[in-house]
């Protein structure tokens, strides 16, 4: 996050210094193409909550598209219209979040053990690296909203809290009405706490909303890689694509812990490598170098995409005890170590 008012460029581009043009196109690649399956998750949690309340289960689709074109439709109008829409919607998310803080409190107790067509329940600690592979997804745009910001202490404060404040009371407030439920599924939660149309507009709420970060981080992805490519063109054709997901399949939340996994896999160690290059002494690079193909950052910088690529590995390997920490660690020493050396 601090990255934003200290350089000045989307978080995509800062990366350039610690893996290269094309190991950061790489990451930009990589965000991309998740950005589809994330569009889909959100489409399918809100229209399973409002099929429920007009439909039925044979509406499923209809909330699907209608959800993934209405938030397409918003970012293809530009910045204003998301703004507008923000602001409209967060204060409404925040009201029906405490309603519906209020409605799990005030719900009877259900502990049977949530159904599912997922794994079985993990240990604590793989919950942890579920949580985190959620947090982390985000990495790669800490930086773009900073930028707009001149203190680099403030916006380090404001991204940690944004995402610590809220999942310290969504996750739990989630947990929570799935014990009620006995279900996991979204339209069933919202269902057993008796949380009907205010539910239904938490869920369009947030999945249209978040859809319009998902659009806007794919589209800054791709961007970067292809530079000539059309604005309108790439949110349109990024929007119809996840939406399309959505619609071929309904298997996205029963497979999101797996999701989340591979997601941490991936972008764990290139936070340690980002923290490495930024937050241990290293002079900030050059801005006009960053946007330079045939300059210092041209092709990979090795110690950047080798400490990428051991701390995944190290990952996978430290799976079965929890993979986040021994990641984050090897990927930061393994990078220490080479660019030393360089």
């Amino acid at each position: 996050a601090i990255l934003g008012p200290r350089l000045g460029v989307p978080s995509v581009i800062a990366a350039r210094a610690a893996l290269g043009v094309r190991g950061a196109g790489l990451v930009a690649a990589l965000l991309f193409t998740t950005n589809f399956a994330w569009i889909a998750v959100n489409n399918v949690i809100a229209a399973s909550v409002g099929a429920r309340l007009l439909g039925g289960p044979t509406a499923v689709p209809l909330w699907i598209a209608g959800l993934g074109l209405a938030s397409t439709a918003v970012v293809a109008l530009g910045p204003r219209a998301v703004g507008l829409a923000d602001r409209i919607a967060v204060p409404l998310l925040l009201l029906v979040g405490g309603a519906m803080t209020w409605a799990v409190i005030q719900a009877p107790p259900h502990l049977a053990p949530v159904t599912s067509h997922a794994a079985p329940p993990a240990p604590w600690f793989r919950g942890f690296d579920i949580v985190v592979g959620y947090q982390v997804s985000w990495i790669l745009m800490f930086a773009d909203y900073s930028r707009y910001t001149r203190s680099e202490r403030k916006s380090a404060w404001a991204v940690f809290l944004g995402l610590l404040l809220t999942s310290l009371w969504m996750m739990p407030l989630g947990l929570a009405a799935a014990r009620v439920a006995g279900n996991a599924d979204p339209g069933a939660m919202m269902a057993a706490i008796g949380l009907g149309w205010a539910g239904a507009v938490l869920m369009v709420l947030a999945t249209v909303t978040t859809n319009f970060v998902n659009i806007y981080m794919s589209g800054l992805a791709w961007k970067s890689l292809v530079p000539r490519m059309d604005a309108q063109w790439s949110v349109w054709s990024i929007g119809i694509i996840g939406t399309l997901l959505g619609l071929l399949s309904g298997a996205w939340l029963d497979r999101y812990a797996e999701f989340m996994v591979v997601l941490g896999g991936v972008l764990v160690p290139v936070g340690g490598v980002l923290v490495a290059r930024f937050r241990f002494g290293q002079p900030s690079p050059s801005v006009p170098d960053l946007y330079d193909a045939s300059g210092p950052y041209r092709g990979v910088v090795v110690p950047g995409v080798v400490a990428w690529a051991l701390g995944s590995l190290a990952y996978y390997l430290a799976s079965p005890w929890g993979g986040t920490l021994p990641s984050l660690v090897t990927a930061i020493v393994v990078y220490r170590i080479l660019a030393r050396r360089r």
